[in-house]
Parts: C-alpha cells; structure tokens; sequence
C-alpha cells in the first residue's frame, strides 16, 4: 500500500494534469470560449459526471479530449469533449481510443452519447495512424447510428474530420459565437483556392445555417447546452425505450382560428402547450421538421411550408424530412404529416436529377418506416407531394380538411388537359368560365369528401377538431407492431 507521501505526490501529478495548460486556458477564454472540463461541468448535474481514461496519454502528449459519463436533468448520457488546449483538440490515437471506448459503452447500455466538438483536424504528426483514428470513431458511431441518440455541438473551430463526426451525429447544435463548421481550416482553404477567408465566413453559423449543415443555431454555449437538454428530454436513451411520456396539456384542446397556410401556427396549434423545436429552420424551407409532445408522447412534425414556393417540394426540403422521418423511425417516434402542398417544383434541366434522386428519399423513408405514422390534408396534395409525405399508402391514418384540394395535378393544370378542346383558340371559353373549371374541379373532383369516397382519406374533419383526432390516432397507433422484410438494409436512392 502506498504510503502518505507517495499518495500525495500521486494526487498532485494527477491534478496538475487534469489543470491542463493555465496559458493555453487563457487564450481559451480570450477566445470567448469555455474549456473542455467547464464545459463538462456546465452540461452536467452537479456532481453527476465520472471521467474515463483521464491520465491516458501518448509519451508526453495527454489524448486532448475529456471522456465519461453523467445525467442531464437526471438523464443518463455518455460523452466526450475535445480539449483545444491540447494541439488544439486535434484528433490522434488517444483521442480516439478513449472516444471509442465510451461508444462501445453506449452501445452496451443504452444511453444517449454527447459530442462537444472544439478540434482543429487531426494530429498531422501522427501521420496515417491518425487518420486511422478517424476512420475508427466514424465506424463505431455509424454502427451506433439508430442505437442511441447522438448529439453533436460545434463548439469552436471544428475542421476536417472533426466535421464529419457532427454530421454523423443525429442532430448537430451551433454555438453561432464561438463554432465554425468546416471542410477544411482557412489556412488550408486558402492554400488550396488561393482566396483568403477567415473561419466564421467559411463555417459560421449563418453559412452552415442556410446550406443545412447543422440542425440547430444557438446563440451562445450556455445557449447550445440548453437545446441539449430539451431535446434529451424528448428522446429516449436508445432504440429500446420509449421516449418520456409527460402530461402538460389539455387533450381535447381545439386548433382555433388556424390556417392551412400558416405552418407556425400550424405547429404551435399541434404541439403541447404550442412547444417544439425545429431542426433545420433556414434550410429546405419548403418543409419545416420539429420534435414536439403531441398528447404528452414525443412526435416528429413534418410540415408543409405553404409560405415558401406553395410548399413545393425541392430537393433541400426533400432530404432533410426523409432524414428526419428515418431518424423517428429509429427510435419508434410518431411521424406526424401536416401536407399543404402544390406538388413538386418544377426544376431546371440541369437540376431533375437532384429533384428526382432526393423526391425518392422521401417517398422510401415514408415507405420504410414502421413507426406510428398518421397524416393531414390540410390544403393542397397535389401529386407526388401527397404520396411522398404519408398520403393513404404511406400513413396508418390519413385525415383531410373540408377545402382540401387532392389531385394529381393543380386544378389549373388538370382543367387544361380534361378540358383541351374547350380551351383552344377558337372555342376559349371567358377568363370567368375558366376560372368557374377550375373551382368546379377543385370542389367536385379533387375535394377532400371526393377523396374519402374512394378511400384516399379515412375522414373529413374540422380544422379544430384535428389535434384531437391526431392524439387519438397515436394513442391506438402505440401498440402497432410492423417490420420490414429479412434484409440487411434497403438501398436507399442516394
């Protein structure tokens, strides 16, 4: 047993290590940012967090990154945070060892996994065995990928492959005064562009915000750990659990005064207590994705944007819901489709590709869900834009709003091809009996009773009445038991 005066200097070696560097946490906090272990303090309940590995080093050179575990308001999580203040939190092999170590923890135990991402790349020292590093967290989170939740925050500069882990990640979350996102560094950009450019021009958050590159901007850190613990709140811990049920509204409350074309209304109206949190706002806004509690159960919210191009489908909007109707179906969460759509966006020749390669997604990930999946007419359906977000084949429950409009084509392109001869030239009917074509087919032909006849919607229901009869839904939905055929995975059209 070792005496009292090897214990101390023990205990001292071990403090000193865990102090780290006090020049290089000043120029951390002159950067505006937090250390990796404040950081771990801030996120965490007191008191909660137990640290893995912590002396673990390469020579001299400590792994650059805080590993362990805690709760979050009392939720169990896994995570890891890269310390900048060593070789600017560049990835080698000690990083990733204690990294994947908590991974392979995760998986065995069921927790949601943390990444708090502050890292300029790799450790170029380290040459290919760094590299290698990489290529072993990115194979450890996407086998964990549908297991556990994952949750990414740029906290800091986060280039190369560090880039790559928050977007393996489920969901990514922006500290837009402290993080930038990048591909590569600016000193590495320029060098291969030849253009100079800072790193919030090149990865700040209104950049990544815009071209979809994180789900989530928050204002500050303490910000970004705040979303943290909203989401954590509406998720499981891993693909066996049930996301926590919490009862907070009134279950028979009406959707008042609510317009088809007011998607925020639309899904305040729909959330409980008018709570959600929206993932990818500035992205894809053709469709706004949410997680929100619908009844007190956790639900994802796919939402015609009708504000944006008719809430026509365009390829942005189009991968990030398949995205995000397969991150539900994950974890068992509801999909819930609110569809107010004039179909799909008429692209450019160069761009049918993109438009038909990620309408694909979509139409696949609704088709291969198995979770409780319950849609709502609320406007427009037009074409592919009512099978691609859950119409009858792809939903357990399709309801419709009286005004609603479902057609393979808009009204004012199926009067012109039902109604050719009486539009030609010489036989043009008045601009008044055009327009009355058009009204007749979208109320007698294309109406929401007309669909519902032919078994396209399982009712018509009053706007107000909708949220009751979606609570209704997932309640009878929540022992629906549903698989896929025997296959590894499907081949999904990338």
């Amino acid at each position: 047993m070792a005496n009292t005066q090897e214990l101390k200097q023990a205990l001292a070696r071990k403090a000193a290590i865990l102090q780290g560097d006090t020049g290089r946490i000043a120029k951390q906090h002159a950067a505006g940012k937090l250390t990796a272990r404040e950081r771990v303090t801030k996120l965490l309940d007191q008191g909660s967090f137990v640290e893995l590995d912590a002396l673990v080093s390469k020579g001299q050179d400590y792994a650059g990154v805080i590993t362990g575990y805690g709760t979050v308001e009392d939720r169990p999580v896994y995570l890891f945070a890269q310390d900048y203040t060593v070789h600017g939190g560049a990835m080698g092999v000690s990083q990733a060892q204690k990294v994947c170590k908590v991974l392979d923890l995760a998986q065995k135990t069921g927790a949601p996994v943390i990444a708090l991402c502050d890292s300029a790349g790799v450790r170029i020292d380290e040459g290919a065995e760094a590299m290698n590093a990489y290529a072993m967290i990115y194979q450890k989170m996407a086998r964990l990928s549908g297991v556990c939740p994952m949750i990414a925050l740029i906290l800091g500069p986060v280039a190369g492959g560090a880039a790559l882990i928050a977007q393996i990640a489920d969901i990514s979350i922006q500290a837009a005064d402290v993080g930038q996102l990048m591909v590569y560094g600016p000193q590495v950009t320029s060098a291969v562009t030849g253009v100079s450019v800072d790193a919030k021009a090149l990865g700040g958050a209104e950049n990544m915000a815009t071209q979809g590159g994180v789900s989530i901007t928050a204002a500050t850190e303490e910000e970004a750990f705040a979303t943290l613990a909203v989401l954590l709140d509406l998720l499981p811990g891993c693909n066996m659990e049930d996301a926590p049920q919490v009862d907070a509204d009134d279950l028979n409350r009406e959707m008042e005064d609510i317009e088809a074309g007011d998607s925020e209304g639309l899904l305040s109206a729909m959330a409980d207590n008018g709570v959600f949190q929206e993932l990818y706002p500035q992205w894809g806004k053709e469709i706004r994705i949410a997680l929100a509690r619908i009844g007190g159960q956790t639900a994802g919210l796919v939402v015609s944007n009708a504000a944006e191009h008719d809430g026509e489908l365009a390829p942005a909007a189009c991968a990030k819901a398949a995205r995000f109707v397969r991150f539900c179906d994950c974890f068992s969460i509801p999909v819930v489709s609110l569809i107010n759509s004039r179909g799909v966006q008429v692209p450019s020749a160069k761009a049918q590709s993109w438009t038909m390669i990620t309408l694909s997604q979509l139409l696949c990930a609704y088709a291969e869900a198995t979770t409780a999946k319950v849609s709502l007419v609320v406007g427009n359906a037009i074409g592919q834009a009512y099978i691609a977000m859950g119409g009858k084949a792809n939903a357990d429950v399709t309801y419709a709003w009286p005004d609603a409009v479902i057609s393979a084509l808009t009204p004012e392109a199926a009067v012109q091809v039902l109604y050719e001869d009486e539009l030609k030239a010489d036989q043009k009917p008045a601009l008044e009996s055009r327009a009355e074509l058009e009204a007749k087919f979208a109320s007698e032909v294309a109406d929401a009773v007309s669909a519902a006849s032919t078994g396209m919607v399982d009712d018509v229901i009053e706007p107000a009445q909708s949220r009751k009869y979606v609570i209704a839904a997932l309640e009878m939905l929540s022992s629906k038991r549903d698989s896929n055929p025997p296959k590894k995975h499907n081949n999904m059209p990338l």
